[in-house]
């Protein structure tokens, strides 16, 4: 039997990485194009909660929501909470500015995936280490993928198809850990 849930996202290639990973869990996932509602906060799990409780309140169905950072050592941490804003100010080019003459490259993505239901909302979390490369390599994937390299790759995640990137992938460990909680899971109160 396959039991659905919605997942609430702007960005479609979020969407298709997950759907990718819910096809062998048996979960039907349907796709709810929208911004999500976010609060303003360094804690993503915090943001990723919120906007999976909002998204409920709203649409009245179990929802997932996910919010990742990128953090980079040699940056203090930044962009971390503020990765989507850095994607569309200064983008790739100005992270690999940043970045020119550090030697520490070292860095990881979180992604904090909430799931909320009319009984109670649980983050799951999925993080992957890596380096910033010295320049943008691929055209796959989204955000940062083409200046991220997972440790045990020597590709950027832009260099690799949807399901080589799940080897690796924050957010893929990040659904799997949903994925094994929501298989048996039954919706009741408690």
């Amino acid at each position: 039997m396959r039991r659905g849930v919605k997942v609430l996202t702007s960005n479609e290639g979020k969407f298709r990485e997950l759907e990718a990973l819910a096809k062998g869990y048996g979960i039907e996932l349907e796709w709810v194009r929208t911004p999500k509602w976010e609060i303003q906060s360094e804690d993503l799990a915090e943001i990723a909660k919120f906007s999976a409780e909002i998204a409920f309140s709203i649409l009245k169905e179990p929802v997932i929501v996910e919010d990742t950072g990128l953090f980079i050592d040699s940056l203090n941490g930044f962009p971390g909470p503020y990765t989507s804003y850095a994607r569309k100010t200064i983008g790739l080019e100005g992270i690999l500015k940043l970045m020119e003459g550090k030697n520490d490259r070292r860095a990881r993505f979180a992604t904090y995936l909430a799931y909320a239901d009319p009984f109670s909302t649980k983050v799951f979390v999925g993080e992957v280490r890596g380096i910033i490369a010295d320049s943008i390599r691929g055209s796959k994937g989204f955000g940062f993928d083409p200046i991220f390299v997972p440790e045990g790759s020597d590709k950027t995640f832009a260099e690799m198809d949807v399901e080589e990137k799940n080897k690796y992938s924050h957010r893929a460990k990040a659904f799997r850990a949903f994925a094994e909680f929501f298989k048996s899971y039954t919706l009741e109160s408690p």
